[in-house]
């Protein structure tokens, strides 16, 4: 997460941490369900108001880094080296957000995720909107009017590969043999796939 440097910034992203840090604690105590916004603005000792001035939902709260992986996922391809290739470099930030995610004191939360048709629907939802924004990267990177449906299938394969690899029982070596059909899949398009707007 990027360090807010002003004070007024510095005590916003405090006040945001000390809201989400709550909220994902009452929920892995109490259940997803059980738990309601009012429940998490008295136990953090904030309005309700200022939840909401945070976080857009409930479902929000959970995935309060919503933000920093989109972020790392374009940084992947705007603040690689210039001799990097484009999937290399998304591989290793994949790789790198998966071990994260596949930490032990992750587990209890995607527990949690995978047990509510809420949480898994709006982290569909939130994979499909972080395709669309790395599409775009990638398409810049390349130096295209606008983004392909070579940029966009490559997108959606790179999310997916997050998904899937934390599903799997050795998740780094499914991050790698999903990138080995990324990496054949934007070969196959080529130049000209890539370059085509459509």
């Amino acid at each position: 997460m990027t360090v807010p440097t002003g004070r007024r910034e510095r005590k916003k992203a405090a006040t945001r941490r000390k809201i989400a840090d709550t909220a994902l604690r009452l929920f892995l105590e109490r259940g997803y369900d059980a738990v309601g916004i009012r429940d998490v603005a008295e136990e953090a000792d904030v309005a309700v108001t200022t939840v909401f001035s945070h976080f857009a939902s409930k479902e929000a709260l959970v995935f309060e880094a919503d933000g920093d992986f989109e972020q790392r996922l374009a940084q992947a391809v705007t603040g690689r080296a210039p001799d990097e290739p484009l999937i290399a470099s998304l591989r290793r930030e994949i790789r790198a957000l998966v071990r994260h995610c596949t930490g032990d004191s992750a587990a209890p939360v995607w527990r949690m995720i995978d047990a509510s048709p809420a949480l898994r629907e709006y982290e569909g939802a939130m994979r499909l909107r972080h395709a669309e924004s790395l599409a775009a990267a990638i398409a810049g990177d390349l130096g295209l009017p606008q983004t392909t449906t070579a940029c966009r299938a490559i997108a959606r394969f790179v999310t997916d590969a997050y998904a899937l690899a934390r599903e799997a029982r050795d998740p780094q070596a499914a991050v790698d043999e999903v990138f080995l059909m990324i990496e054949a899949a934007w070969e196959a398009a080529g130049p000209s796939g890539r370059a085509r707007a459509t």
